[in-house]
């Protein structure tokens, strides 16, 4: 139990999420097999005409605007809506178990096929509702080369029982909306079966294998898609920590805050990858949304925005690399004063690690344009 005296706040990262200017929701044809797992798969765009789909919504005039967006609760839009052209119908489906010792093994961080630094990091922008939403990401490394990590909020909406609609992530966002690393539509978002089910806040991640990245390239007064390959080539990827004990290592949050904090002050705004400096972490829990093994970090004064960005172990400067141990999820005002002062997560488990296996061994389309 919280005790009332503390009087500190815990609020999603994302239940405050970053708006544009826009409902769609997505639901997908469930597996008839009989499967003894906790991953649920919903597909989003299958085909290259759901792909280019996805992308005629992003065009570089709509991207553009997006740093003009305020913070927003996914919620406050409309709950309801018809299936949208942004990816294929069907309910969520539950997927084959993957090996215990394997699901459990650790992923090595990787370089891009060319260069000496990666982009890991970046957003991911999406539709809940009637409203357009961002939230923060990262590319993972991974056999298919392809895997992006959020914190489930930022992938389906478990109130409505939705996907979210038109997601695509852009690693290293420039200004004025620019993809100088390319767009990545969503393929496929690998998810526990109780953030799905029930919004569990121990299970607040995703990883969404994503189709090869494009640019838009103007030709005779149009834009015009161009195929720039898988994400891990272009961007490299972090690492994958599992079964970490809290207060065992040393952890770097990042994200891109922009949302208000406490004291209605706007610190952030959104347009900077920031980080909050090395710490350590703690068991904490929210029995309120459920969350009974969480892991938090103190101090971080992210605010919305920052959600599903990535919390690195080992991170290195120079190479921009380190291994992934958790995904920014709830925000905490614990001595309820004016600003947010740490951040939580949820503990990336053995569990945790069969869902991104699920993510990394699918394959995509061979080419998007």
């Amino acid at each position: 139990m919280i005790p009332r005296a503390r009087h500190f706040v815990a609020a999603a990262l994302s239940s405050a999420l970053l708006i544009v200017p826009a409902f769609t929701g997505i639901a997908h044809a469930a597996s008839a097999a009989a499967v003894d797992s906790k991953v649920y798969a919903v597909p989003l765009a299958k085909t290259i005409a759901e792909v280019k789909r996805v992308a005629d919504y992003w065009k570089p005039e709509r991207l553009q605007k997006t740093d003009l967006s305020t913070p927003a609760t996914p919620g406050s839009g409309a709950a309801a809506s018809t299936t949208s052209s942004g990816a294929a119908a069907g309910p969520a489906a539950p997927v084959a178990a993957v090996k215990r010792t394997t699901a459990a093994a650790g992923v090595a961080p990787a370089l891009p096929r060319k260069g000496t630094a990666a982009n890991t990091m970046g957003k991911v922008f999406f539709r809940f509702g009637d409203k357009e939403y961002w939230c923060s990401a990262s590319a993972v490394a991974a056999k298919n080369r392809s895997v992006v990590a959020t914190a489930g909020h930022c992938a389906y909406d478990s109130r409505t029982a939705k996907p979210a609609d038109y997601w695509i992530f852009v690693p290293n966002p420039g200004p004025n909306g620019s993809a100088p690393d390319g767009i990545y539509v969503g393929a496929s978002i690998s998810l526990h079966e109780d953030w799905s089910g029930k919004g569990d806040y121990d299970f607040d991640y995703a990883f969404v294998t994503v189709h090869r990245g494009f640019t838009w390239a103007a030709k005779d007064g149009a834009y015009v898609m161009q195929d720039i390959g898988r994400l891990q080539d272009n961007v490299g990827g972090l690492g994958l920590e599992l079964n970490k004990k809290p207060g065992t290592y040393t952890v770097t949050a990042f994200g891109y805050p922009a949302g208000q904090q406490p004291d209605g002050t706007h610190p952030f705004d959104g347009k900077t990858l920031l980080k909050c400096r090395p710490g350590s972490t703690r068991y904490t829990v929210a029995p309120g949304r459920d969350l009974q093994k969480g892991v938090e970090l103190t101090p971080c004064d992210f605010s919305p925005g920052a959600s599903g960005g990535p919390w690195v172990i080992g991170y290195d400067d120079t190479r921009r690399l380190g291994s992934l141990a958790g995904v920014n999820s709830l925000t905490w005002n614990r001595d309820a004063k004016g600003r947010y002062d740490s951040v939580s997560a949820p503990y990336f488990d053995t569990t945790t690690g069969e869902v991104y296996r699920r993510a990394a061994g699918l394959t995509t389309l061979p080419n998007v344009t």
